[in-house]
């Protein structure tokens, strides 16, 4: 995770400190842990097949089953990307959601800009449904984002 913290895109975007040390990594694990049990979700470390080493996380949050609707994220730290870690983990988190019984919509928010994101969205079956215009605050600016998504298959 210390290697994910030196994106200075992810603490922008979630609770992982930039530039985290390894207490303050060891303590985002911590509360990542909890996340089911405090009822907002799930989160998942992302770690290569072959050395289990962990390259990143992601999660699937539950503030709107109530609604049928969770919200997907995933980051990979930056030596790692390229290797197709987030499409896969992706579509492994997708294939869990629908093990939720309430759940019918899987939803991700990318910034237009985040091509990679994009392509790893559609890699992974996600559809684009449209842009979201001044939609999320991220790093004190509002930013349109991208929704994509996916629907429990029938």
């Amino acid at each position: 995770m210390q290697d994910l913290a030196t994106d200075p895109y992810v603490p922008l975007i979630g609770s992982l400190p930039a530039q985290a040390t390894e207490p303050q990594a060891r303590d985002w694990i911590q509360r990542n842990l909890g996340r089911w049990s405090e009822g907002s979700g799930f989160s998942f470390a992302i770690a290569e097949v072959t050395t289990d080493r962990a390259v990143g996380s992601a999660g699937l949050w539950l503030a709107e089953l109530p609604h049928g609707r969770a919200t997907a994220g995933y980051s990979v730290a930056p030596r790692h990307r390229g290797h197709g870690y987030a499409a896969d983990a992706l579509t492994a988190l997708t294939a869990f959601a629908w093990t939720l019984p309430a759940l019918h919509r899987v939803e991700l928010y990318i910034e237009q800009e985040n091509i990679p994101s994009i392509r790893t969205a559609e890699r992974a079956g996600y559809v684009f449904e449209g842009r979201l215009c001044s939609h999320q605050e991220i790093g004190g600016r509002r930013r349109d984002m991208l929704l994509h998504a996916a629907i429990r298959p029938t």
